[in-house]
């Protein structure tokens, strides 16, 4: 019996990808902005559902679900659209990047809680919807506009 490869898999998944070297490329505001703007306009065509994302001075994490295409196409849309945008002469990404099949609901909620967690273990802010470049942050003042 064949073992399916990671590239026929289906699914959700938490993935981790570091920049080149640690390089710390999200701290400017243009550069993070510039990286959720590729990720919500590969989301717009359809490639994957985007359930929660914060892009970390030197890491981005996401959990999303590619549609119709595997793990690796997204992420290389994701990192070679950001690359191609940023226009860079040096190295962005680190070569592959790193990922979890979530299984259920709960396994979902805990990496989407871990993702919205980050910036406030990193010391960045002092609650998951103040940080500017994650998911919780665009959640929480799309709700505040909406109670306006």
């Amino acid at each position: 019996m064949a073992i399916p490869s990671r590239a026929a898999s289906h699914g959700t998944f938490f993935v981790t990808s570091r920049t080149y070297n640690g390089t710390r490329l999200f701290v400017a505001p243009k550069n993070a902005e510039l990286f959720l703007e590729t990720l919500q306009h590969y989301r717009r065509e359809g490639h994957y559902k985007l359930h929660a994302f914060v892009a970390m001075p030197d890491h981005v994490h996401l959990l999303l679900t590619p549609t119709g295409i595997t793990i690796e196409r997204a992420m290389q849309l994701i990192k070679g659209g950001f690359s191609h945008r940023l226009e860079s002469n040096f190295p962005v990404w680190q070569r592959g990047f790193t990922d979890h099949r979530i299984r259920d609901r709960d396994d979902l909620l805990k990496h989407r809680d871990y993702i919205h967690a980050n910036p406030v273990r990193a010391r960045l802010c002092q609650l998951p919807e103040l940080y500017p470049y994650s998911s919780a942050y665009t959640h929480a003042h799309a709700a505040s506009a909406t109670e306006a």
